[in-house]
């Protein structure tokens, strides 16, 4: 998601400097050329040659550093040629520095001459990060159009417990990714995504449910999140974590799912139904476990809300309605159908027995359909699918071109 992007990776004096090999290693996997400045005190906690084999870039420390080339300026071309700059961890007196334009450091020159998002992480000691003068320098850096990664709370290395640990690293990638893997097409929006399975209960100990792992509607929801939207994700129980900077809303049954997506859909321009609902659930549900008897045994069903229908029917002006289709045969015609039972703009249908699509794999092969007919895009990983599908649906919505 990050391939031909340039991301510059400030390191500063403290101890979370070490989660850094790893951060910088999560930025090359996802494509990124990533560059690395660090002050001196961060190499008393980790060594420049760690990072320099993680990114195969020279690793800077000091101010007159130099390139092979010495007509070029490191800290001039270092910053300009940024993408996206992270300064994590980011030490009291580097928010300091920046926050009031001192630059006398290989790191705070480059990053004064750059035109790009800046990511900084303040990483310290409680007392240090609730001291007035640094929680002023923030506040500054802020206002001045930096953005700020807040810390987490914890038992820090010092020995204190409170706020001044530098996130996990998974999550500093997600704020790069959410700085510039994507254009900002979708801000102002709002984006109501359904994912995963629902769970119907007969008895305190069992219940009905399907295969759907929620991925390809968490990957929607993360996608839109990356351009800019205001998210909301609707999730059945699945195994994977939360969307992160997301509204996220748990449910299990489908009456849960129901009465959640209609209440959130109130406001939004987008829903995406991506979740797998239950279309039956148990007529009665017993208030203990029922026991096991000699012979076989019936549940009876009744159907629940179809919120699909139910959404396209209470369709506002202007709301884009997107519902998903897992079929095993005849794909188009009990999708297209679907289109138009269910008053929807957009069908995401696929074919659960075609190599790369269905459940709990990171891949989808989706046939998009609509009222003007239908497009099958290649196998993709599901995150790119999102991509492509919410790009069609700016499109459809006059916003954006494809």
């Amino acid at each position: 998601m990050l391939k031909g992007k340039n991301i510059l990776l400030g390191i500063t004096g403290s101890i979370a400097a070490y989660k850094m090999a790893n951060t910088a290693s999560l930025l090359v996997k996802q494509g990124a050329d990533v560059h690395v400045i660090m002050t001196r005190n961060a190499t008393k906690f980790i060594t420049a040659e760690t990072l320099e084999i993680l990114t195969k870039n020279k690793v800077f420390v000091d101010v007159f550093d130099e390139y092979e080339d010495k007509t070029i300026v490191p800290h001039i071309e270092l910053g300009t040629s940024a993408d996206c700059i992270l300064i994590a961890p980011c030490s009291a007196d580097v928010v300091g520095k920046i926050a009031n334009g001192i630059a006398d450091d290989m790191l705070t020159t480059a990053v004064l001459p750059a035109r790009c998002p800046v990511l900084i992480c303040p990483s310290m000691n409680v007392y240090m990060y609730e001291n007035k003068i640094v929680q002023d320098n923030i506040s500054k850096l802020k206002r001045f159009g930096y953005s700020i990664i807040e810390p987490t709370e914890g038992h820090l290395a010092c020995g204190y417990d409170g706020k001044g640990k530098l996130p996990k690293e998974e999550y500093l990638v997600e704020q790069v990714l959410d700085a510039i893997a994507y254009e900002k097409t979708l801000k102002g929006k709002k984006v109501v995504v359904s994912a995963g399975p629902t769970e119907e209960s007969f008895d305190p100990v069992r219940f009905i449910t399907n295969h759907s792992s929620g991925k390809m509607g968490y990957s929607l929801a993360r996608v839109a999140r990356m351009k800019g939207a205001d998210v909301t994700l609707v999730s059945g129980p699945v195994s994977i974590p939360m969307v992160d900077n997301v509204k996220g809303v748990m449910v299990k049954s489908a009456e849960d799912m129901f009465n959640a997506v209609t209440k959130e859909s109130e406001d939004a321009d987008i829903v995406i139904m991506a979740a797998a609902v239950a279309d039956y659930t148990p007529a009665v549900v017993a208030d203990n476990k029922i026991k096991k008897k000699d012979g076989d045994s019936s549940i009876e069903l009744k159907r629940t809300k179809d919120i699909l229908k139910y959404l396209g029917e209470h369709k506002k002006a202007g709301q884009f309605i997107c519902g998903f289709s897992m079929e095993t045969r005849d794909l188009i015609e009990n999708s297209s159908e679907k289109l138009s039972k269910k008053n929807c703009d957009m069908i995401c249908a696929n074919l659960l027995t075609e190599p790369g699509a269905g459940y709990k794999v990171d891949t989808n092969v989706i046939t998009v359909i609509t009222r003007d007919g239908l497009e099958k895009l290649p196998i993709m990983s599901k995150m790119d699918c999102s991509a492509a599908i919410l790009d069609r649906i700016q499109k459809m919505m006059g916003e954006t071109r494809i």
